[in-house]
């Protein structure tokens, strides 16, 4: 069981990710190749994968076991910057952390393999053991992660929206309790169940909730209890992958039927995510006619769906928003900055 012990000060303090974090999607992914349950929605994205990879696999495994502990140094905060920020924040580590995360992995696997020479000289910070693992995690994310990435920022904007709209609802309390079902906010804990009894106190610091699209059932936390905490938790997934999505069929010809003033009214209705009877009233039109128009945008790649407890929530893909802005990325807002990267609902 994990319990996640809040103060005032933490409820406070409560923020989301901006975005999916590169070397968490990547290090999760990596669970996922190895695992075969989801086949339903990892199946072909295995596949995939695994024709792309060239030794990666084996060298990744030495650190990121099956199941169990892994280096919280392999997930710096700056991942959420993306993917070389990220791989910096890790030839940044001081030796000393390296060192004692790799006596903790070794501690956790009694009876395994010792770890090879190279990961074995990683506390010295000589370039060449840096370089295998650097090199190996960015091999892995280009085979594995980089291709699906604007299907991963769907389904991660998808659950920002929903949590956004706890929070505006019913403040922190709200957004906790909105979790996914894995996860019981009883104030003033939140419970979860996991391998291993852990009691983790905010003592005022706050916690960064990290929707995850790899992250599978089982929320994740850093094993260190002195680093900014963060919760790694599931996002939302469909019974079958939707169109174009790691695992799902490609989503090119259902885009030819996205045609005609009133589908792209209801697209532009979209925006930052409705529900179908908001869509409804924005666009001008009928219930059964929101709801047709937001179906033919979802299996075109172009919107994302969630369902939240009776009504069901419409968030644009990226593919969604640069079409509605004339295949251009839409302006950045500004954005708060906190402690472990910037957050905007």
């Amino acid at each position: 069981m994990l319990r996640i012990h809040f103060t005032g000060a933490d409820l406070a303090g409560v923020r989301m990710a901006a975005r999916p974090d590169a070397l968490w999607e990547t290090i999760l992914s990596f669970h996922r190749l190895r695992d075969r349950r989801g086949a339903p929605l990892f199946g072909e994205w295995r596949a995939e994968t695994r024709s792309r990879l060239n030794g990666e696999t084996r060298l990744l495994g030495a650190l990121v076991p099956a199941r169990g502990y892994f280096p919280d140094f392999l997930t710096p905060a700056r991942g959420l910057h993306g993917l070389e920020a990220g791989l910096e924040a890790i030839r940044e580590t001081p030796p000393a952390r390296i060192h004692g995360e790799l006596a903790l992995l070794a501690a956790s696997r009694p009876g395994a393999a010792p770890l090879p020479g190279w990961a074995r000289d990683l506390p010295e910070g000589r370039p060449e053991p840096f370089g295998r693992l650097l090199g190996a995690l960015r091999a892995y994310h280009r085979a594995a992660v980089e291709p699906h990435w604007s299907h991963i920022q769907g389904r991660v904007e998808a659950d920002r929206a929903v949590r956004g709209r706890a929070l505006l609802d019913g403040g922190a309390d709200e957004l906790l309790a909105s979790l996914p079902p894995m996860l019981r906010w009883r104030a003033p804990v939140l419970e979860a169940d996991y391998p291993v009894d852990r009691e983790l106190r905010l003592d005022g610091r706050g916690l960064l909730l990290q929707p995850s699209y790899f992250c599978r059932c089982t929320p994740v936390v850093l094993r260190d209890p002195e680093l900014p905490p963060v919760l790694v938790y599931p996002v939302t997934h469909a019974e079958a992958p939707a169109a174009g999505e790691p695992g799902g069929p490609g989503g090119a010809s259902s885009l030819g039927r996205l045609v005609g003033h009133t589908r792209s009214a209801v697209l532009e209705a979209i925006g930052q995510g409705g529900t179908t009877s908001e869509l409804a009233r924005r666009a001008g039109v009928s219930l059964a006619s929101a709801s047709q128009h937001a179906g033919v945008l979802r299996d075109a790649g172009l919107v994302v769906t969630l369902r939240q407890g009776s009504s069901v929530l419409h968030t644009l893909t990226p593919l969604g928003a640069a079409l509605l802005h004339g295949g251009t990325r839409p302006r950045p807002t500004r954005r708060r900055h906190a402690r472990r990267g910037s957050v905007e609902f």
